[in-house]
C-alpha cells in the first residue's frame, strides 16, 4: 500500500506540493490545523511544512474527500473520533455536539492528524525466535500512541502466516489490511469492519484459526471478545495504548486483564532520538 500517495490525493493542490516535497519515506502523520501551517510528524518528530496557515475551507477539503463528500453519511463513525480512508485513519478535532450526555457529531473542524501506516519487514526478527519458544502464547503489544503498534502487528501477522499458522485477521477499522493494500501472509483470513465481541464469534465459528489478531484492546466492550478466545485453544495477538505493562497496571481494566493471567508475552515499543525497540517480556 502506499499511504503516500493516498495521503497526497487528500489534500488540496497546495497543499499537496508541500507534502510531496518533502517526500514520503520518513513521514509518519500530516497534521492540519486551522489558522496554522501545515506540519510533519517524521521519526517522532514535528516539523512545520511551508509558511501559508490552513484556511478551514481547505480543512473542509480534505474531510469532504475522506468522505465522499458526504460529511451526513459519515457522522456516525466520527463519534470515534476518527474516520478511515484507503487504509488511512483520519484523526478528528473541533467544537464537539452533545446529546443527553453524548457526543452525537461535531458543529465544527479545527484539525486533522491524518496517520500513515507503513509497512516494515524484518523489525520481527530479533525477537520471534524467543517468541515461538515452548509454542505462541497469548501476546499483547503496547507501545504510546503513533510510536508502531499497528505496524508491528500488522508484520508479526505476516511472519506468523508465512510459518504456515492460521492467522484469523479482525480488523475492525480497516487498518491492518486496508483492502487488500497490505501482504498479511499465505495463511491469514481476515474479516473487516466489524465490532471484536461480534468478530471473534464468527471467526472461532467459521475459520478454525490457531491464532486471532485484533489491533487496539482500548475498551471495557473488548473484554468479552477476549474472554471468548480464552480456552479455545486459540492464541490471540493484540495491542494496547500505553508505555509499558508496569503503566498499563494504573488502569483498572487492564489490571483485571493482566489479573487474569490472559497475557505470557508482552511486546513493548520503545521510541529513542527516532529509533524503534522492541522488548519481548515473558511471563
Amino acid at each position: 500500500m502506499d499511504s503516500f500517495k493516498a495521503a497526497c490525493e487528500l489534500l488540496p493542490s497546495t497543499l499537496r506540493q508541500r507534502l510531496e516535497s518533502a517526500g514520503g519515506r520518513d513521514v509518519e502523520e500530516v497534521r492540519l490545523r486551522i489558522g496554522r501551517r501545515l506540519s510533519l510528524v517524521c521519526n517522532g518528530r514535528e516539523l512545520e511544512a511551508g509558511e501559508d496557515k490552513l484556511s478551514r475551507r481547505e480543512l473542509m477539503q480534505v474531510l469532504e474527500k475522506a468522505t465522499g463528500a458526504s460529511l451526513h453519511s459519515a457522522a456516525p463513525a466520527m463519534v470515534n473520533g476518527y474516520i478511515s480512508y484507503k487504509g488511512l485513519r483520519i484523526g478528528l478535532c473541533g467544537e464537539a455536539a452533545m446529546n443527553a450526555g453524548e457526543l452525537v457529531g461535531f458543529r465544527e473542524y479545527t484539525s486533522l492528524a491524518i496517520r500513515l501506516p507503513k509497512e516494515c519487514r524484518g523489525i520481527c526478527s530479533e525477537f520471534i525466535d524467543g517468541l515461538m519458544e515452548g509454542g505462541l502464547e497469548n501476546t499483547l503489544i503496547i507501545s504510546p500512541p503513533g510510536v508502531g503498534k499497528t505496524t508491528l502487528l500488522r508484520e508479526l501477522i505476516r511472519v506468523l502466516s508465512d510459518m504456515g499458522i492460521r492467522v484469523a485477521v479482525l480488523d475492525e477499522r480497516g487498518e491492518l489490511y486496508a483492502s487488500g493494500g497490505f501482504e498479511l501472509g499465505r495463511c491469514s483470513d481476515v474479516l473487516s469492519g466489524i465490532p471484536k465481541e461480534i468478530g471473534v464469534s464468527m471467526l472461532l465459528r467459521g475459520m478454525n484459526p490457531q491464532v486471532i489478531a485484533m489491533d487496539e484492546i482500548s475498551r471495557e466492550a473488548d473484554m468479552p471478545a477476549l474472554g471468548q478466545i480464552i480456552g479455545c485453544g486459540v492464541a490471540v495477538i493484540a495491542s494496547a495504548h500505553g508505555r509499558d505493562r508496569q503503566d498499563m497496571e494504573k488502569r483498572p481494566m487492564y489490571r483485571e486483564i493482566f489479573g487474569m493471567g490472559i497475557f505470557k508475552n508482552f511486546l513493548t515499543i520503545y521510541l529513542r532520538d527516532g529509533r524503534r525497540r522492541y522488548v519481548l517480556e515473558k511471563i
